[in-house]
């Protein structure tokens, strides 16, 4: 927790839990994303792929956050569905260097934001594209244009370049969707 964390739970911020779903292909990095989120001394030695799915806490600039993790593999994504309606946000994480499932990760994305439960709702999107570090991964301009974030109009997005491993942007990713669901929900202080 950082200084302005502490502070803001001191002075009883007004902190809010807001639910976030963190989807995207099986592989991707989900899980080993979440568990860098955890303070260093929750973190688990070994993350272990999720099956159908789990939910973690996490907390960010003023922001207390309920994560969904839900499995991207290809017989669970129907399970993505049950979570849209209770989100405030969504976490979509694509591996930057696996070329070839972008496509298959944008035909996700693209239904998940048609779903009627989603569209057209101003529920903020982050995408991480992990695993940044690796040769041959794509710069986030290009994860967007390979996603077509570009035509997303009816919500603001960010694409961030993450490594789920060594925690580099993570924390920038996560400080601006905080930010995005501050302004939103969390109530205001007289």
């Amino acid at each position: 927790m950082g200084l302005l964390d502490k502070l803001s739970a001191w002075l009883g911020g007004g902190r809010a839990e807001l639910t976030v779903l963190v989807l995207g292909l099986d592989n991707s990095g989900k899980s080993t994303m979440l568990n860098a989120l955890r303070p260093p001394e929750l973190r688990a030695q070994h993350v272990m792929p999720t099956v159908s799915h789990q939910q973690d806490r996490f907390q960010s600039g003023g922001v207390s956050f309920s994560a969904w993790d839900v499995s991207g593999a290809p017989r669970h994504r129907a399970l993505w569905e049950r979570h849209y309606r209770a989100a405030h946000a969504v976490i979509f994480v694509v591996d930057a260097a696996d070329h070839l499932r972008l496509v298959v990760a944008r035909e996700e994305l693209e239904l998940m934001l048609a779903h009627p439960d989603m569209f057209g709702r101003r529920a903020p999107l982050l995408v991480f594209a992990n695993k940044s570090d690796a040769p041959h991964a794509l710069a986030p301009m290009l994860v967007a244009a390979a996603l077509g974030l570009e035509k997303i109009s009816d919500r603001p997005w960010h694409v961030c370049a993450s490594s789920a491993l060594s925690g580099a942007g993570l924390a920038d990713g996560v400080a601006w969707l905080a930010a995005q669901l501050r302004d939103a929900h969390v109530p205001k202080r007289n």
